[in-house]
Protein backbone atom coordinates (compact mmCIF):
# COMPACT_ATOMS: atom_id res chain seq x y z
CA UNK A 1 0.00 0.00 0.00
CA UNK A 2 1.33 3.56 -1.21
CA UNK A 3 1.83 5.97 1.87
CA UNK A 4 1.21 9.83 1.53
CA UNK A 5 5.39 9.85 1.45
CA UNK A 6 7.30 9.60 -1.72
CA UNK A 7 9.58 6.55 -2.33
CA UNK A 8 12.07 5.08 -4.15
CA UNK A 9 10.15 4.42 -7.02
CA UNK A 10 9.21 8.01 -7.77
CA UNK A 11 5.28 7.46 -6.62
CA UNK A 12 5.19 9.84 -4.15
CA UNK A 13 3.52 13.15 -4.22
CA UNK A 14 5.14 16.19 -6.69
CA UNK A 15 7.08 18.76 -5.23
CA UNK A 16 5.02 21.55 -6.46
CA UNK A 17 7.00 24.12 -5.46
CA UNK A 18 6.98 27.49 -3.59
CA UNK A 19 4.29 30.50 -4.84
CA UNK A 20 2.49 27.79 -7.11
CA UNK A 21 -1.11 29.47 -7.15
CA UNK A 22 -3.25 27.20 -8.44
CA UNK A 23 -7.21 26.54 -7.77
CA UNK A 24 -9.00 22.99 -7.42
CA UNK A 25 -10.09 23.47 -10.92
CA UNK A 26 -6.55 23.50 -13.00
CA UNK A 27 -5.54 21.83 -16.37
CA UNK A 28 -3.83 18.12 -16.01
CA UNK A 29 -3.08 16.40 -19.01
CA UNK A 30 -5.29 13.98 -19.60
CA UNK A 31 -4.47 10.05 -19.38
CA UNK A 32 -4.28 8.28 -22.23
CA UNK A 33 -7.28 6.97 -23.49
CA UNK A 34 -6.30 3.43 -24.12
CA UNK A 35 -10.00 1.56 -24.61
CA UNK A 36 -10.39 3.99 -27.57
CA UNK A 37 -9.36 1.11 -29.97
CA UNK A 38 -11.25 -1.92 -27.72
CA UNK A 39 -14.82 0.28 -27.31
CA UNK A 40 -14.78 1.07 -31.66
CA UNK A 41 -15.05 -3.25 -31.68
CA UNK A 42 -18.35 -3.37 -29.98
CA UNK A 43 -21.69 -0.95 -29.32
CA UNK A 44 -23.83 -1.52 -26.17
CA UNK A 45 -27.50 -1.19 -27.31
CA UNK A 46 -30.23 -0.15 -24.95
CA UNK A 47 -33.86 -2.13 -25.09
CA UNK A 48 -35.19 0.80 -26.37
CA UNK A 49 -32.39 1.04 -29.51
CA UNK A 50 -32.56 -2.94 -30.17
CA UNK A 51 -36.50 -2.12 -30.67
CA UNK A 52 -36.26 0.61 -33.11
CA UNK A 53 -33.36 -1.16 -34.97
CA UNK A 54 -35.74 -4.39 -35.27
CA UNK A 55 -38.89 -2.16 -36.44
CA UNK A 56 -37.04 -0.23 -38.79
CA UNK A 57 -35.70 -3.58 -40.48
CA UNK A 58 -38.71 -4.88 -40.78
CA UNK A 59 -40.26 -2.11 -42.34
CA UNK A 60 -37.42 -2.05 -44.93
CA UNK A 61 -38.51 -5.50 -46.24
CA UNK A 62 -41.49 -5.02 -46.13
CA UNK A 63 -41.24 -1.68 -48.48
CA UNK A 64 -38.74 -3.09 -50.92
CA UNK A 65 -40.56 -6.54 -51.05
CA UNK A 66 -44.01 -5.72 -50.83
CA UNK A 67 -45.05 -8.05 -48.02
CA UNK A 68 -46.70 -7.72 -44.84
CA UNK A 69 -45.74 -7.59 -41.29
CA UNK A 70 -45.47 -11.32 -41.00
CA UNK A 71 -44.35 -12.21 -43.59
CA UNK A 72 -40.84 -10.09 -43.50
CA UNK A 73 -40.38 -11.46 -39.88
CA UNK A 74 -40.33 -15.23 -41.12
CA UNK A 75 -38.02 -13.76 -43.75
CA UNK A 76 -35.80 -11.61 -41.75
CA UNK A 77 -35.71 -14.31 -38.67
CA UNK A 78 -34.93 -17.31 -41.50
CA UNK A 79 -31.81 -14.64 -42.58
CA UNK A 80 -30.92 -14.70 -38.70
CA UNK A 81 -31.35 -10.47 -39.78
CA UNK A 82 -28.99 -10.21 -42.36
CA UNK A 83 -30.80 -8.14 -44.57
CA UNK A 84 -28.25 -7.49 -47.02
CA UNK A 85 -28.13 -11.00 -47.88
CA UNK A 86 -31.87 -11.68 -48.04
CA UNK A 87 -32.26 -8.53 -50.33
CA UNK A 88 -28.67 -8.41 -52.93
CA UNK A 89 -29.13 -12.09 -52.80
CA UNK A 90 -31.76 -15.09 -52.28
CA UNK A 91 -34.78 -13.61 -52.91
CA UNK A 92 -34.05 -11.88 -56.43
CA UNK A 93 -32.62 -15.01 -57.57
CA UNK A 94 -35.15 -17.67 -56.36
CA UNK A 95 -37.98 -16.43 -54.65
CA UNK A 96 -40.10 -19.14 -55.06
CA UNK A 97 -37.77 -21.31 -53.56
CA UNK A 98 -37.54 -19.01 -50.26
CA UNK A 99 -41.08 -18.85 -49.79
CA UNK A 100 -40.96 -22.89 -49.56
CA UNK A 101 -38.40 -22.83 -47.38
CA UNK A 102 -39.56 -20.60 -44.95
CA UNK A 103 -43.24 -21.23 -45.06
CA UNK A 104 -45.17 -18.69 -47.54
CA UNK A 105 -47.48 -19.32 -49.82
CA UNK A 106 -45.79 -19.37 -53.27
CA UNK A 107 -48.59 -16.27 -54.68
CA UNK A 108 -49.11 -13.91 -51.64
CA UNK A 109 -51.08 -13.86 -48.91
CA UNK A 110 -54.15 -16.92 -48.88
CA UNK A 111 -57.19 -15.62 -46.52
CA UNK A 112 -57.18 -17.35 -43.43
CA UNK A 113 -60.92 -17.06 -43.19
CA UNK A 114 -63.28 -18.70 -45.69
CA UNK A 115 -66.88 -17.82 -46.63
CA UNK A 116 -68.44 -21.00 -46.31
CA UNK A 117 -71.45 -21.42 -44.05
CA UNK A 118 -69.71 -24.25 -41.09
CA UNK A 119 -66.69 -26.02 -41.53
CA UNK A 120 -65.32 -29.19 -39.43
CA UNK A 121 -62.17 -28.41 -36.79
CA UNK A 122 -59.55 -31.10 -37.86
CA UNK A 123 -58.23 -31.51 -34.47
CA UNK A 124 -61.77 -31.41 -32.37
CA UNK A 125 -63.94 -32.53 -35.41
CA UNK A 126 -66.44 -29.89 -34.04
CA UNK A 127 -68.65 -28.03 -36.58
CA UNK A 128 -68.20 -24.43 -36.60
CA UNK A 129 -69.65 -21.10 -38.27
CA UNK A 130 -66.60 -19.74 -40.85
CA UNK A 131 -66.11 -16.93 -38.75
CA UNK A 132 -64.95 -18.97 -36.15
CA UNK A 133 -62.52 -20.73 -38.44
CA UNK A 134 -58.83 -20.01 -38.97
CA UNK A 135 -56.23 -21.38 -41.19
CA UNK A 136 -51.64 -20.23 -41.33
CA UNK A 137 -52.61 -19.75 -45.08
CA UNK A 138 -53.59 -22.98 -46.13
CA UNK A 139 -56.40 -25.03 -46.99
CA UNK A 140 -56.70 -26.63 -43.36
CA UNK A 141 -58.70 -24.72 -41.24
CA UNK A 142 -58.85 -25.19 -36.84
CA UNK A 143 -61.07 -23.71 -34.78
CA UNK A 144 -59.93 -20.62 -32.94
CA UNK A 145 -60.30 -22.60 -29.74
CA UNK A 146 -58.38 -25.43 -31.15
CA UNK A 147 -55.88 -22.47 -32.16
CA UNK A 148 -55.51 -21.13 -29.10
CA UNK A 149 -54.71 -24.02 -27.43
CA UNK A 150 -51.78 -24.85 -30.26
CA UNK A 151 -50.26 -21.51 -29.66
CA UNK A 152 -50.64 -21.59 -26.25
CA UNK A 153 -48.50 -25.09 -26.29
CA UNK A 154 -45.62 -23.50 -29.17
CA UNK A 155 -45.90 -20.28 -26.29
CA UNK A 156 -44.49 -22.73 -23.17
CA UNK A 157 -41.78 -24.49 -25.69
CA UNK A 158 -39.95 -21.01 -25.84
CA UNK A 159 -38.87 -19.39 -29.05
CA UNK A 160 -39.32 -21.78 -30.62
CA UNK A 161 -42.45 -21.08 -31.15
CA UNK A 162 -41.38 -18.20 -34.20
CA UNK A 163 -41.12 -21.50 -36.33
CA UNK A 164 -44.63 -22.52 -36.00
CA UNK A 165 -45.85 -24.44 -38.67
CA UNK A 166 -49.81 -25.39 -39.59
CA UNK A 167 -51.10 -28.25 -37.01
CA UNK A 168 -51.21 -30.81 -39.83
CA UNK A 169 -48.19 -32.92 -40.28
CA UNK A 170 -48.00 -32.41 -44.24
CA UNK A 171 -48.41 -29.04 -44.28
CA UNK A 172 -45.46 -26.53 -43.77
CA UNK A 173 -47.01 -23.64 -44.17
CA UNK A 174 -45.77 -20.91 -40.75
CA UNK A 175 -48.05 -19.57 -38.78
CA UNK A 176 -47.41 -15.49 -38.85
CA UNK A 177 -48.16 -13.14 -36.11
CA UNK A 178 -51.07 -11.85 -37.68
CA UNK A 179 -52.53 -14.92 -36.51
CA UNK A 180 -51.25 -15.45 -33.48
CA UNK A 181 -52.78 -12.10 -32.37
CA UNK A 182 -56.06 -13.31 -33.84
CA UNK A 183 -56.47 -16.23 -31.72
CA UNK A 184 -54.37 -16.65 -29.03
CA UNK A 185 -54.53 -15.53 -25.61
CA UNK A 186 -53.52 -11.98 -24.42
CA UNK A 187 -50.72 -13.20 -22.07
CA UNK A 188 -49.66 -15.80 -24.66
CA UNK A 189 -49.80 -12.85 -27.33
CA UNK A 190 -47.28 -11.01 -25.15
CA UNK A 191 -44.78 -13.65 -24.65
CA UNK A 192 -44.39 -14.48 -28.45
CA UNK A 193 -43.86 -10.47 -28.66
CA UNK A 194 -41.24 -11.09 -26.73
CA UNK A 195 -39.73 -14.29 -28.22
CA UNK A 196 -39.94 -11.77 -31.35
CA UNK A 197 -38.61 -8.81 -30.34
CA UNK A 198 -35.89 -10.85 -28.51
CA UNK A 199 -34.70 -12.99 -31.67
CA UNK A 200 -33.32 -9.56 -33.28
CA UNK A 201 -30.74 -10.20 -31.10
CA UNK A 202 -30.44 -14.12 -30.32
CA UNK A 203 -30.46 -14.82 -34.07
CA UNK A 204 -28.25 -12.04 -35.06
CA UNK A 205 -24.74 -13.65 -35.01
CA UNK A 206 -22.95 -10.09 -34.45
CA UNK A 207 -25.32 -9.54 -31.16
CA UNK A 208 -25.60 -11.08 -27.67
CA UNK A 209 -27.70 -9.91 -24.73
CA UNK A 210 -25.82 -8.87 -21.71
CA UNK A 211 -25.69 -11.62 -19.33
CA UNK A 212 -25.51 -9.29 -16.39
CA UNK A 213 -27.71 -9.81 -13.61
CA UNK A 214 -30.84 -8.00 -14.68
CA UNK A 215 -29.49 -6.26 -17.26
CA UNK A 216 -31.59 -5.65 -20.73
CA UNK A 217 -28.72 -4.02 -22.97
CA UNK A 218 -27.65 -5.61 -26.14
CA UNK A 219 -23.93 -5.33 -27.35
CA UNK A 220 -23.13 -5.55 -30.81
CA UNK A 221 -19.65 -7.18 -31.69
CA UNK A 222 -18.07 -5.11 -34.91
CA UNK A 223 -14.40 -7.08 -34.55
CA UNK A 224 -12.61 -10.42 -35.95
CA UNK A 225 -13.58 -13.54 -34.90
CA UNK A 226 -10.19 -14.91 -36.00
CA UNK A 227 -8.44 -16.84 -33.90
CA UNK A 228 -8.67 -18.50 -30.08
CA UNK A 229 -7.90 -15.22 -28.50
CA UNK A 230 -10.63 -14.12 -26.17
CA UNK A 231 -12.78 -10.43 -26.89
CA UNK A 232 -14.01 -9.18 -23.85
CA UNK A 233 -16.85 -6.34 -23.83
CA UNK A 234 -17.95 -4.40 -21.75
CA UNK A 235 -21.45 -3.36 -20.67
CA UNK A 236 -22.88 -0.01 -19.20
CA UNK A 237 -23.96 -2.23 -16.22
CA UNK A 238 -20.24 -2.36 -15.60
CA UNK A 239 -20.26 -6.88 -16.02
CA UNK A 240 -17.39 -7.67 -18.69
CA UNK A 241 -17.75 -10.92 -20.54
CA UNK A 242 -16.12 -12.59 -23.04
CA UNK A 243 -17.86 -12.35 -26.82
CA UNK A 244 -16.02 -15.74 -27.61
CA UNK A 245 -16.93 -17.91 -24.97
CA UNK A 246 -19.40 -15.88 -22.99
CA UNK A 247 -17.69 -16.48 -19.53
CA UNK A 248 -16.43 -13.74 -17.26
CA UNK A 249 -13.71 -10.88 -19.31
CA UNK A 250 -10.77 -12.98 -19.27
CA UNK A 251 -8.20 -10.56 -20.55
CA UNK A 252 -5.32 -12.20 -22.02
CA UNK A 253 -5.74 -15.70 -21.21
CA UNK A 254 -7.40 -17.61 -23.99
CA UNK A 255 -10.94 -19.40 -24.32
CA UNK A 256 -9.40 -22.69 -24.25
CA UNK A 257 -6.98 -22.09 -20.91
CA UNK A 258 -10.53 -20.70 -19.24
CA UNK A 259 -12.23 -23.54 -19.85
CA UNK A 260 -9.28 -26.36 -18.44
CA UNK A 261 -9.07 -23.69 -14.96
CA UNK A 262 -13.01 -24.21 -14.57
CA UNK A 263 -13.13 -27.46 -15.25
CA UNK A 264 -10.69 -27.48 -13.03
CA UNK A 265 -12.18 -25.73 -9.62
CA UNK A 266 -14.92 -27.90 -10.19
CA UNK A 267 -12.71 -31.33 -9.61
CA UNK A 268 -12.15 -32.61 -6.56
CA UNK A 269 -9.56 -30.40 -6.11
CA UNK A 270 -11.38 -27.39 -5.75
CA UNK A 271 -13.35 -28.95 -3.19
CA UNK A 272 -9.99 -29.08 -1.36
CA UNK A 273 -9.53 -25.59 -1.53
CA UNK A 274 -12.53 -24.40 -1.11
CA UNK A 275 -12.30 -26.57 2.41
CA UNK A 276 -8.90 -24.60 2.94
CA UNK A 277 -9.86 -21.01 2.32
CA UNK A 278 -11.77 -19.34 4.18
CA UNK A 279 -13.01 -15.71 4.68
CA UNK A 280 -10.96 -14.98 7.43
CA UNK A 281 -7.43 -15.57 8.04
CA UNK A 282 -5.38 -15.58 11.99
CA UNK A 283 -3.26 -12.45 12.37
CA UNK A 284 0.16 -13.82 12.10
CA UNK A 285 1.13 -11.72 15.68
CA UNK A 286 -2.02 -12.43 17.76
CA UNK A 287 -3.62 -15.44 16.12
CA UNK A 288 -7.32 -13.50 15.85
CA UNK A 289 -9.31 -14.54 12.48
CA UNK A 290 -9.27 -11.64 10.49
CA UNK A 291 -11.80 -10.51 8.11
CA UNK A 292 -10.95 -8.63 4.52
CA UNK A 293 -13.17 -5.74 4.00
CA UNK A 294 -10.99 -3.57 1.91
CA UNK A 295 -10.21 -4.26 -1.92
CA UNK A 296 -5.88 -4.17 -1.25
CA UNK A 297 -3.84 -6.74 0.47
CA UNK A 298 -2.85 -4.26 3.20
CA UNK A 299 -4.43 -5.35 6.48
CA UNK A 300 -3.92 -3.96 9.97
CA UNK A 301 -5.38 -6.16 13.14
CA UNK A 302 -7.44 -4.67 15.35
CA UNK A 303 -7.05 -3.03 18.73
CA UNK A 304 -4.79 -3.68 20.89
CA UNK A 305 -2.64 -5.69 18.19
CA UNK A 306 -2.53 -3.32 15.00
CA UNK A 307 0.04 -5.60 13.25
CA UNK A 308 -0.32 -5.16 9.64
CA UNK A 309 0.92 -7.82 7.45
CA UNK A 310 -0.19 -8.90 3.79
CA UNK A 311 -3.51 -10.60 3.06
CA UNK A 312 -1.69 -13.20 0.83
CA UNK A 313 1.42 -13.79 2.01
CA UNK A 314 1.27 -13.09 5.75
CA UNK A 315 4.56 -11.00 6.15
CA UNK A 316 4.83 -8.16 7.94
CA UNK A 317 4.03 -4.96 5.60
CA UNK A 318 6.57 -2.57 7.13
CA UNK A 319 9.07 -5.39 4.70
CA UNK A 320 6.82 -6.37 2.83
CA UNK A 321 7.96 -7.93 -0.85
CA UNK A 322 5.76 -7.57 -3.86
CA UNK A 323 7.80 -9.81 -5.67
CA UNK A 324 8.17 -12.92 -3.42
CA UNK A 325 4.58 -12.55 -2.73
CA UNK A 326 3.56 -12.57 -6.07
CA UNK A 327 6.02 -15.48 -7.20
CA UNK A 328 5.32 -19.19 -6.64
CA UNK A 329 7.94 -20.67 -4.67
CA UNK A 330 8.71 -24.16 -6.07
CA UNK A 331 9.74 -27.19 -3.52
CA UNK A 332 13.12 -28.79 -4.06
CA UNK A 333 14.47 -31.90 -4.05
CA UNK A 334 13.78 -34.98 -4.82
CA UNK A 335 12.77 -38.23 -2.90
CA UNK A 336 12.42 -42.04 -3.93
CA UNK A 337 9.33 -44.04 -4.08
CA UNK A 338 5.97 -43.32 -2.19
CA UNK A 339 7.19 -41.10 -0.39
CA UNK A 340 8.32 -39.14 -3.39
CA UNK A 341 5.18 -39.57 -5.00
CA UNK A 342 3.16 -37.96 -1.84
CA UNK A 343 5.88 -35.36 -1.99
CA UNK A 344 4.91 -34.69 -6.44
CA UNK A 345 1.11 -34.75 -5.22
CA UNK A 346 1.49 -32.33 -2.41
CA UNK A 347 3.75 -30.01 -4.40
CA UNK A 348 0.51 -30.24 -7.31
CA UNK A 349 -1.47 -29.46 -4.84
CA UNK A 350 0.48 -26.71 -3.18
CA UNK A 351 1.31 -24.98 -6.68
CA UNK A 352 -2.53 -24.88 -7.46
CA UNK A 353 -3.75 -23.57 -4.20
CA UNK A 354 -1.48 -20.73 -4.96
CA UNK A 355 -2.75 -19.89 -8.32
CA UNK A 356 -6.43 -20.74 -6.81
CA UNK A 357 -6.15 -18.21 -3.35
CA UNK A 358 -5.00 -15.26 -5.57
CA UNK A 359 -7.42 -16.25 -8.73
CA UNK A 360 -10.33 -15.70 -5.71
CA UNK A 361 -8.29 -13.08 -4.12
CA UNK A 362 -8.38 -10.88 -7.17
CA UNK A 363 -12.03 -11.73 -7.52
CA UNK A 364 -13.30 -10.71 -4.21
CA UNK A 365 -10.99 -7.28 -4.76
CA UNK A 366 -12.38 -6.79 -7.89
CA UNK A 367 -15.96 -6.72 -6.46
CA UNK A 368 -15.17 -4.06 -3.85
CA UNK A 369 -13.64 -1.84 -7.04
CA UNK A 370 -16.87 -2.09 -8.90
CA UNK A 371 -18.80 -1.82 -5.86
CA UNK A 372 -16.95 1.80 -4.64
CA UNK A 373 -16.76 2.70 -8.77
CA UNK A 374 -21.10 2.57 -8.00
CA UNK A 375 -20.78 4.68 -5.02
CA UNK A 376 -18.41 7.31 -6.27
CA UNK A 377 -20.36 7.45 -9.94
CA UNK A 378 -23.92 7.37 -7.76
CA UNK A 379 -23.27 10.41 -4.97
CA UNK A 380 -20.06 10.79 -3.94
CA UNK A 381 -18.15 12.30 -6.56
CA UNK A 382 -21.09 14.84 -6.99
CA UNK A 383 -20.72 15.17 -3.22
CA UNK A 384 -17.06 15.92 -3.55
CA UNK A 385 -17.37 18.34 -6.31
CA UNK A 386 -19.80 20.42 -4.77
CA UNK A 387 -17.14 21.01 -1.30
CA UNK A 388 -14.73 21.46 -3.53
CA UNK A 389 -16.97 23.98 -5.43
CA UNK A 390 -15.74 22.23 -9.32
CA UNK A 391 -17.74 20.34 -12.02
CA UNK A 392 -17.83 16.68 -11.24
CA UNK A 393 -15.56 16.35 -14.77
CA UNK A 394 -13.01 18.10 -12.38
CA UNK A 395 -12.85 14.58 -10.99
CA UNK A 396 -12.81 11.91 -13.58
CA UNK A 397 -9.39 11.62 -12.54
CA UNK A 398 -10.61 8.99 -9.84
CA UNK A 399 -13.09 7.04 -12.12
CA UNK A 400 -10.41 6.89 -14.81
CA UNK A 401 -8.24 5.20 -11.66
CA UNK A 402 -10.77 2.63 -10.51
CA UNK A 403 -11.35 1.54 -13.99
CA UNK A 404 -7.69 0.83 -14.12
CA UNK A 405 -7.42 -1.21 -11.03
CA UNK A 406 -10.90 -3.02 -12.23
CA UNK A 407 -8.92 -3.97 -15.16
CA UNK A 408 -5.76 -5.04 -13.17
CA UNK A 409 -7.78 -6.89 -10.69
CA UNK A 410 -9.54 -8.80 -14.19
CA UNK A 411 -6.22 -9.57 -15.58
CA UNK A 412 -4.25 -10.52 -12.57
CA UNK A 413 -7.52 -12.79 -11.64
CA UNK A 414 -7.05 -15.04 -14.78
CA UNK A 415 -3.22 -14.43 -14.75
CA UNK A 416 -3.16 -17.26 -12.41
CA UNK A 417 -5.02 -19.25 -14.74
CA UNK A 418 -2.43 -19.20 -16.82
CA UNK A 419 0.58 -19.48 -14.42
CA UNK A 420 -1.09 -22.84 -13.08
CA UNK A 421 -0.46 -24.39 -16.25
CA UNK A 422 2.96 -23.20 -16.93
CA UNK A 423 4.98 -26.29 -16.27
CA UNK A 424 7.29 -26.09 -13.34
CA UNK A 425 10.07 -27.89 -14.95
CA UNK A 426 9.84 -27.67 -18.90
CA UNK A 427 8.45 -23.45 -18.91
CA UNK A 428 11.16 -22.39 -16.40
CA UNK A 429 12.23 -19.52 -18.69
CA UNK A 430 8.45 -18.50 -19.18
CA UNK A 431 8.37 -18.60 -15.69
CA UNK A 432 10.63 -16.19 -14.76
CA UNK A 433 9.40 -14.08 -17.29
CA UNK A 434 5.74 -14.25 -15.80
CA UNK A 435 6.38 -14.10 -12.39
CA UNK A 436 8.58 -10.52 -13.55
CA UNK A 437 5.93 -9.24 -15.35
CA UNK A 438 3.37 -9.93 -12.99
CA UNK A 439 5.41 -8.13 -10.05
CA UNK A 440 5.71 -5.31 -11.74
CA UNK A 441 2.09 -4.96 -12.70
CA UNK A 442 0.69 -5.82 -9.03
CA UNK A 443 3.25 -3.76 -7.42
CA UNK A 444 2.05 -0.66 -9.70
CA UNK A 445 -1.79 -1.80 -8.76
CA UNK A 446 -1.34 -2.26 -5.40
CA UNK A 447 0.36 1.27 -5.23
CA UNK A 448 -2.76 2.66 -7.12
CA UNK A 449 -5.25 0.65 -5.28
CA UNK A 450 -4.27 1.84 -1.90
CA UNK A 451 -3.95 5.91 -3.19
CA UNK A 452 -7.62 5.57 -4.78
CA UNK A 453 -8.92 3.59 -1.93
CA UNK A 454 -7.18 4.40 1.82
CA UNK A 455 -5.86 7.79 0.70
CA UNK A 456 -8.82 9.32 -0.73
CA UNK A 457 -10.53 7.93 2.47
CA UNK A 458 -8.16 9.74 4.33
CA UNK A 459 -8.09 13.01 2.23
CA UNK A 460 -11.71 13.43 2.26
CA UNK A 461 -13.27 11.27 4.88
CA UNK A 462 -13.51 14.62 6.97
CA UNK A 463 -15.12 16.85 3.81
CA UNK A 464 -13.24 17.90 0.75
CA UNK A 465 -14.57 21.74 1.82
CA UNK A 466 -11.53 21.79 4.61
CA UNK A 467 -8.72 20.19 2.00
CA UNK A 468 -5.93 22.66 0.78
CA UNK A 469 -6.00 23.20 -2.73
CA UNK A 470 -2.14 22.42 -3.08
CA UNK A 471 -3.11 19.40 -0.99
CA UNK A 472 -5.52 18.29 -3.42
CA UNK A 473 -3.32 18.89 -6.31
CA UNK A 474 -0.95 16.70 -4.97
CA UNK A 475 -3.15 14.07 -4.53
CA UNK A 476 -4.85 14.35 -7.86
CA UNK A 477 -1.43 14.31 -9.96
CA UNK A 478 -0.65 11.30 -7.97
CA UNK A 479 -3.42 9.56 -8.42
CA UNK A 480 -3.28 10.45 -12.53
CA UNK A 481 0.86 9.48 -12.83
CA UNK A 482 -0.22 5.92 -10.83
CA UNK A 483 -2.84 5.48 -13.00
CA UNK A 484 -0.80 5.89 -16.39
CA UNK A 485 2.41 3.81 -14.97
CA UNK A 486 -0.25 1.08 -13.61
CA UNK A 487 -1.45 0.82 -17.25
CA UNK A 488 1.55 1.01 -19.16
CA UNK A 489 2.35 -2.21 -16.92
CA UNK A 490 -0.48 -3.99 -17.61
CA UNK A 491 -0.51 -3.45 -21.49
CA UNK A 492 3.09 -4.36 -21.08
CA UNK A 493 1.95 -7.81 -19.18
CA UNK A 494 -1.33 -8.48 -21.91
CA UNK A 495 0.82 -8.04 -25.00
CA UNK A 496 3.45 -10.72 -23.41
CA UNK A 497 0.03 -13.11 -22.62
CA UNK A 498 -1.32 -12.77 -25.85
CA UNK A 499 2.02 -13.60 -27.27
CA UNK A 500 2.40 -16.43 -24.98
CA UNK A 501 5.51 -14.83 -23.75
CA UNK A 502 7.46 -15.14 -26.75
CA UNK A 503 10.28 -12.98 -25.81
CA UNK A 504 11.82 -16.04 -24.30
CA UNK A 505 12.45 -16.99 -27.70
Amino acid sequence: MASGDGDGDGYGYYDLGDGDDRSYGGHVEETEDVASEIEQRYAVLSEGDVRERHEEETAKIMEVLSVPSGFAAVLLRHYKWRTDQLLQDEWFQDERRIRDAVGLPADGAVPTLVNVRRLTCAICFGRYDAGRMRSAGCSHYYCVKCWRGYIRAAVGDGPRCLSLRCPDTSCSMAVLRELVDAVAAEKDKQRYARFAFRSYVELNPRMKWCPGPGCTHAVEFVGSDDGEQNDDVFCLCKHGFCWRCGEEAHRPVSCGTVRMWLAKNISDDSETASWLLVNTKPCPKCRRPIEKNYGCTHMTCGQPCFHEFCWLCLQPWDNHDYESCALYKLDEGTLDGEEDERRQAKTSLNRYLHHYERWVANHESLHVVLNDMEKLESSELKKMADELVVPVTELRFLREAYEQIADGRRVLRWAQAYGYYLHPGRDMTKRKLFDYLQKQANSSLERLHGCAERERIELFGFGAGDIEPETYWSYKEKVTRLTKVTRKYFENLVKAFQTDLAEVN
